[in-house]
This record gives C-alpha cells, structure tokens and sequence, in this order.
C-alpha cells in the first residue's frame, strides 16, 4: 500500500460499507478491511443497506450482486436514483463472469467489479484507488464552490465599488444645497455637448438665470428662507427641463443656467418664458422686490450651431450680457441674444 506521503488517502478516516448476504465473506473481508485501518459497516440485504447508508453515508460501498430479496442491481440503481446517495462509489462482488452481467452492472450504476473467489490485495487496490478517486472528486468539488463563491463575491465586490464611485461621483457633481448639478459638472458637460454638436452640426442653447433681488430676500427673510428658496426654484427650474441631455445646474450663488442641446432660440425661449411663469406661480413672497410682491427671475437666452471658430465660453458671455440686459430693463423677463461664431464676426 502507498505511504501518505503519495496518496491523499488515510484509511483512518474513511468508511466502508461491506453488503452480501454470506457471513463468512462478510467477515474475511471485514477482518482484512479492518486491519488496514478503514472503518467498516456490514449489511445482509439491499434493504438494510440503503437504510443504513440514507442514516450514515459512507464513503464507498462494497456490494455483493447476487442477494435474497432486492438484488445488487436494483440496490445500486435505488442509491443513484437518490441525490443524497448517488455520489458514493459502489464496487460489485459477483462470481458472474458474464459480459452482459457486467454492463448491466454499470448501467446500474457502479464504477468497478470484483469477481469471486475474492483476492485481498485486488479488493484493497480497486477500494485504495476508487477512494482516491473521490477523494479527488470533493476536492475539486470544493475548490470549485470556493472558486464561485470567490468570483460571486468578486462580483459584489465590484458592484459595490461601482456603485460606491458612482456615488462619490455623483456627490462631486450635485450641489450639495440645491441637489442639482454644481458647477464643476456644467463646466465638463458644456464642453462635452459644445464638441458633440460641432460634429453633429446641430443647435444648442443656453439660458442664464438670476434671482431678482435675492440679497434683499435674504436680508430680509434670513439666509435659511434663502436656502429654501433657492431649493424650490431649483428643482422647479429641473422640472421644466425634461429631457435627456437636458441639464440644470447652479452657476453661482443665486444664478442657475439651463444647457438645452438640439434647440434653436424659438424653443429656447419658449422654456425660458415658461421657467420665469413656473416661478412666477409659484408665490413666494418677497416684500423688498421692487418688480412684483413675489420672487422672480431675469433670463438670458442664446442659441447657435456650434463651429470649430469657436469655443464654448463665448455662448456663456453672449447669456450673460442678455441677462444683464434684462436686469437693466426691469428684471422679470427674458432677453435673448443672437451668437456669432468667430467665424461670422
């Protein structure tokens, strides 16, 4: 018998499960099995011993075909028809030397013969390798569901750190007061749409808008109204905007600005006249406004087709002078401006 240090077999630790009806290869092969170190169970009959092995699994069984009542063939059969028992390797003991008897014999389910008169050292051979075999087996089995519940992990793992950079992203993004893009996002996403329909040689529009007199507003209704203020304008100011590339951003302060890709100055302002009506609707009192007893809004509204003349800080300049000459006409109201590109000037 190969030492340890070759096989990853100890007998000390596997069980075998002897089943034939005759006693006395019942117990020669039992004594023998025994002093190798193997635990052994015994059975008589097919019955006992699928009950035995549904209580006890072992790890192999040796099964004698030819038994009163249900044979070795029909035994086997019941144990691979059974998911809790159809792993363990069943070894036939038969004194048919008939072909046909074996075929059946592995159509029944087993995976080696002895044949009778029994030899010791063959029984231990064919026992020491089909135990290795399974020994084998689970260790490959288990390896591989370490291995899915790795890549399973793996998988959430990555889920949640893409999740967790989406949301990293999204604060780095938003505006922390208002909940809608800051800034930083409108500056790259202004320059991503600018060079988009450079390409595409479609309309983009840009709208600027201020709150009139909000620092009156919140020296006179304190900086948390103020806030509160600037949350509902904001977010009725993005419920305005429906559209996919649309964004709504704050630009600074109490300014906010609309970027409106594939939209010429007759659709532009049509949103700009609806944003300024929606916050006119909205009825927020505010006393120390020299145009209306409410909040309101000055707009500035520009639309062109972007060239490569130009860059995408001239439309900012071209919104801002239309909202300064808004202020300039009395405020609660839209001023457009016609762009000319670089190329046209």
């Amino acid at each position: 018998m190969k030492n340890s240090e070759e096989t990853p077999l100890t007998p000390q630790n596997h069980s075998i499960l002897i089943v034939d009806d005759n006693h006395a290869n019942l117990g020669i092969l039992f004594d023998f099995l025994s002093k190798i170190g193997f635990n052994i169970l015994v059975a008589e009959d097919g019955e006992s011993a699928i009950e035995q092995v549904e209580y006890a699994p072992p790890d192999i069984i040796i099964l004698d075909v030819m038994m009163p009542g249900i044979d070795g063939f029909e035994t086997s059969s019941r144990l691979k028809n059974n998911k809790e028992t159809r792993d363990i390797p069943i070894i036939f003991m038969t004194a048919l030397a008939d072909t046909a008897d074996k075929v059946k014999g592995f159509k029944a389910g087993a995976v080696d013969y002895i044949t009778k008169p029994i030899q010791y050292e063959e029984v231990l051979a064919r026992v020491t390798a089909h135990l290795t075999v399974r020994i084998l087996q689970k260790k490959l089995e288990e390896q591989n569901l370490q291995l899915q519940q790795e890549v399973v992990e793996r998988k959430r793992a990555e889920t949640e750190l893409q999740k967790a950079n989406e949301k990293l992203l999204n604060l780095a993004n938003m505006d922390g007061l208002t909940q809608i893009a800051n800034r930083r996002r409108f500056d790259t996403y202004l320059d991503e749409v600018w060079r988009q329909k450079i390409r595409q040689q479609t309309s983009l529009a840009l709208i600027l808008i201020d709150i009139d007199f909000f620092k009156n507003y919140n020296d006179t209704y304190g900086h948390q109204a103020g806030d509160d203020c600037l949350k509902q304008i904001a977010q009725a100011i993005h419920n305005r905007t429906k559209r996919a590339g649309d964004l709504v951003a704050r630009y600074g302060g109490e300014e906010f600005v609309v970027v409106l890709p594939d939209t010429d100055m007759e659709e532009a302002t049509q949103v700009a006249e609806s944003i300024r009506l929606t916050i006119e609707e909205l009825k927020i009192p505010h006393n120390k406004s020299s145009v209306s007893e409410y909040v309101t809004l000055s707009l500035g509204v520009s639309s062109t087709v972007p060239d490569r003349e130009s860059l995408h800080e001239d439309i900012i300049s071209i919104v801002d002078q239309a909202l300064y000459e808004a202020k300039d006409q009395g405020r609660n109201r839209f001023i457009m401006k016609i762009f000319e590109s670089s190329a046209n000037k």
